[in-house]
């Protein structure tokens, strides 16, 4: 049985990477190292492929950069990968202020032009295939 709690972890992991390597180089230990001041225990075994995974979407670029005497693999993030952070920004926003909305916990809304300060919900979107490196 598929657990929710650890897949929708998982997601946010992909999230918090693309926000890192948006700012600046990302290196896979440097990740695991942050993830545990968060209190998040991850292992290479669970991060890496997160990683390599995102590279073949395109959201990341890796190279190889000698630092210290040893080789150790760099990833930033390419235009898609910040297009994709950008949009995911927005949702997630959305979503964690609908779900702790109840609770007292949410953000208030920005307000926009009508002063009514919550946004209309936005049009289903259909699902775009993901455009592969070298696909053309």
């Amino acid at each position: 049985m598929r657990d929710p709690f650890r897949d929708t972890f998982l997601g946010f992991v992909r999230v918090h990477q693309l926000h890192h390597a948006a700012r600046a180089p990302l290196f896979g230990i440097e990740m695991i190292e942050e993830l545990r001041r968060h209190g998040d225990a991850l292992s290479p075994v669970t991060l890496y492929p997160i990683l390599h995974a995102l590279e073949a979407e395109g959201f990341l670029r890796s190279e190889t950069q000698a630092i210290d005497g040893k080789v150790r693999r760099c990833c930033r993030s390419t235009p898609a990968g910040r297009r994709a952070l950008d949009r995911l920004k927005v949702e997630i926003r959305q979503l964690v202020n609908e779900v702790l909305e109840d609770d007292g916990l949410a953000e208030p809304a920005k307000r926009r032009g009508s002063g009514r300060g919550r946004r209309a919900a936005a049009p289903a979107r259909k699902a775009r295939p993901t455009r592969r490196p070298g696909s053309g």
